[in-house]
Formats: C-alpha cells, structure tokens, sequence
C-alpha cells in the first residue's frame, strides 16, 4: 500500500494561499500607502504567497524524486513554507541593500541544511512495519458434547 497523499489534500490548503497571498498583495499595492503595518502585511502575504505556489512544485519534487520513507502531507508543507520563509527573508534583507549572491546562497544552503537535518531526525524515528503479521488468535474450542 502506497502512504504518499494525493494532491488533492493540498488543493485547498495552495488556492487559499494563492487566493490570499497574491490578492492581498495586488490590494496591498494598488490601495494602500506604504506605511510600518503595511510593510508587515506585505511580508506576511509574500510568505502566504509563495508558500501557495510553492505547494504544488513541493509535491511534484517528492512525487518524481520519493524518498525512504515517504515524504508525508506535513514534510511537504513545511519544505513548502521554507520557499515562503526564504522569500520573505530576502525580501526583508533587501530593504537594508544586503543582499547579494553570497547572502542568497548562504541562506539557502542554511536553510537547506536544516531541512536535511530535520529529515534525518524523522528518519532515525522511523518505524517500518513488520513484514511478518502477527499470528491470529486460535478459534475457541467448541462444545462438541450433545
């Protein structure tokens, strides 16, 4: 039996946070003015955003590539909010002009690594289920007398 969900649990979870994050920032840019909460809302709905589309390439990546054990709903949702998180922390890095190539590699691979390192901890936890069931209980003796 295949333990790998299907898209279709994500599918409310990616087209809330497209719908959210991509129209809050097209609302955010067209109507309001560029002043501290709405810089905060801006790095929220960045994050949401990305997240959103982030989602369904996450899932495709462990559906093409699958790992022992399966990747299940929640390790897909997190590497997706890493996307999230990612570009909102450059986005944020960027209004102090610190960004540069090094920054974005030095960030991915930090966040990379700590991927890894959580998938590894999940590993070590693992528990495959037995190959052999156990044996089923023998049928109580009948009363045979008449």
């Amino acid at each position: 039996m295949d333990s790998r969900p299907t898209f279709r649990q994500f599918l409310p979870a990616t087209l809330s946070l497209l719908i959210f994050g991509w129209g809050g920032l097209a609302f955010l840019f067209f109507y309001t003015l560029p002043t501290v909460w709405m810089r905060w809302s801006f790095f929220a709905l960045w994050m949401m955003a990305l997240t959103g589309a982030a989602l369904p390439v996450v899932y495709f990546l462990h559906l093409r590539f699958p790992s022992r054990p399966p990747a299940d709903a929640n390790v897909i949702v997190r590497q997706a909010m890493w996307a999230g998180v990612y570009g909102a922390t450059l986005a944020w890095l960027q209004l102090g002009r610190v960004v540069n190539l090094w920054v974005v590699a030095g960030l991915a691979a930090g966040l990379f690594a700590v991927e890894s390192l959580v998938r590894m901890r999940e590993r070590a936890r693992f528990v495959p289920p037995s190959a052999t069931r156990p044996a089923s209980p023998e049928p109580a003796p009948r009363d045979t007398e008449n």
